[in-house]
């Protein structure tokens, strides 16, 4: 999969859904997954099967 940029849009339990930048789709994924402190509003960037947080 190719870098991409996401935003956490919506928190269910222990499942996040990240938006692309690009609004091709909505991406469902389990927190613990994702940096600590990723919360509502996050912006990440995916890279090598890895999420960073971004400003």
């Amino acid at each position: 999969m190719e870098p991409k940029d996401y935003t956490v849009t919506r928190i269910e339990g222990e499942y996040a859904y990240l938006t692309p930048d690009d609004n091709s789709g909505d991406v469902f994924i389990a927190l613990a997954l994702l940096p600590p402190g990723a919360d509502l509003g996050t912006k990440l960037h995916y890279e090598m099967l890895s999420y960073t947080v971004i400003d």
